[in-house]
């Protein structure tokens, strides 16, 4: 099933992003819904952390199976909700600030891994009716984050989250075991040089 067609196209990413091999989501997955909590004061630091209008930025070894996954996805009437993709690193240390926690919160280091290095997407579903059911909000530093926790998870939340799952897994994504919406790209887990791309 082709990709349905946007009005508007995403424009370029900057130089900074091109250089980096990053690009925008929503030239890979056209319906994407993007959500990117970081932007807004609705997220466990309670204030923005990425500039208003910041865009979704992946590296593009991550294009191919984020559009299977979107595909696979789109043909049961769902889309990809993408609440965190590319992570500048200056952010991340203002996470661990916030919640000096490293089962919650990846601690800052000398080298750029997943989110930070663009490897690594945070996602959910939504269908015609909105978010879907996924068992817990985004960030819920809970044991019902877990990827595979069943207890306070009703069935159909686990259901949907195993959608998600299989759906990122045909396109090379693993889950995190400890947040069923974090997924990692290939080589999310190489420690690369810490860029610094703006998200605009």
């Amino acid at each position: 099933m082709a990709a349905p067609a946007t009005a508007t196209p995403a424009p370029p990413v900057s130089d900074e992003a091109r250089a980096a091999g990053f690009v925008d989501v929503r030239s890979v997955v056209p319906d994407a819904v993007i959500d990117l909590r970081y932007a807004t004061a609705d997220n466990f630091v309670g204030v923005p952390l990425y500039p208003a209008g910041a865009r979704c930025l992946v590296h593009e070894s991550l294009a191919d199976g984020l559009a299977t996954a979107a595909d696979l996805l789109r043909r049961g009437g769902e889309r990809l909700v993408f609440w965190d993709c590319y992570r500048p690193h200056a952010v991340q240390v203002a996470m661990f600030e916030a919640v000096p926690d490293p089962a919650w919160v990846a601690r800052p280091g000398p080298y750029a891994r997943s989110h930070v290095a663009g490897r690594s997407v945070d996602v959910s579903l939504a269908d015609a009716g909105g978010l879907v059911d996924m068992g817990t909000g985004f960030d819920d530093f809970s044991a019902r984050s877990l990827a595979y926790a069943t207890e306070g998870v009703t069935a159909a939340a686990q259901a949907n989250r195993a959608r998600l799952r299989d759906a990122m897994t045909a396109g090379g994504f693993s889950v995190y075991p400890g947040e069923w919406w974090h997924f990692d790209g290939p080589g999310a887990a190489v420690e690369r040089p810490i860029l610094d791309v703006p998200l605009d």
